[in-house]
């Protein structure tokens, strides 16, 4: 993700003016006039507020790591700068989380007919499972559907199965399927490439440039 940000970031006439890698640090990130982090879970909140500390706003994409999620957003305020995280800053899945939210409203009332099941899959690199994009489609749910409150990988769960697949180079799969004895209803997001979550980043950074405050796409997006 960092080398196609990077690539989309300078073909829309951006400067990158820091980037902070595993094994090296290049730049000054003072310089910087927003900051995109994506790091594994671990480096996540330490990358933060390096940048909050240096008056930078961040956008985050990193998952795995939202236990601390309010520790940074009280950081942030302290700060007076700008945070704006999402599980997925594809354009497509952010209109899906739409969708699958409106999905759950439409079924409510309907848990004795049919059965929900979050299905997800990713590229084998990918660290955490479930994807934060599956937690967030669960949320959204569970907003829509109070017999859906938990979710739970175990088989047998009676609370919102979500199964997480690895394999291959998959960008991003997520499908949600409601399934009775008689039919099924499925909505399903297919990533083509990490180009769409890259370019999402950087809208999202270009918006944010100079705010002040705790964002999401939604803000982004005026949904």
């Amino acid at each position: 993700m960092g080398k196609a940000i990077e690539k989309l970031a300078k073909d829309r006439d951006h400067e990158i003016v820091y980037i902070h890698d595993k094994d090296s640090v290049e730049g000054d990130i003072a310089k910087a006039d927003v900051a995109i982090n994506f790091s594994i879970p671990t480096a996540a909140v330490d990358n933060l507020k390096i940048a909050f500390d240096n008056n930078v706003p961040v956008v985050c994409g990193t998952t795995g790591w939202l236990n601390q999620l309010s520790e940074v957003h009280d950081y942030c305020k302290a700060k007076k700068s700008g945070f704006l995280y999402a599980s997925n800053f594809s354009i497509g899945v952010n209109l899906f989380f739409k969708l699958n939210e409106l999905t759950a409203k439409l079924m409510k009332g309907q848990e004795k007919n049919y059965t929900a099941h979050l299905e997800e899959t990713h590229h084998f690199h990918k660290l955490d499972a479930p994807s934060g994009t599956a937690i967030t489609l669960a949320e959204g749910i569970a907003a829509q559907n109070n017999h859906y409150k938990n979710w739970s990988m175990d088989p047998e769960t009676r609370d919102l199965k979500i199964s997480a697949y690895r394999e291959g180079e998959v960008p991003g799969t997520h499908c949600i399927t409601y399934s009775s004895n008689i039919d099924e209803i499925s909505i399903e997001h297919k990533a083509h490439s990490r180009q769409g979550f890259a370019l999402g980043a950087i809208i999202a950074a270009e918006w944010l440039q100079g705010k002040e405050g705790i964002f999401s796409m939604n803000d982004v997006l005026n949904l």
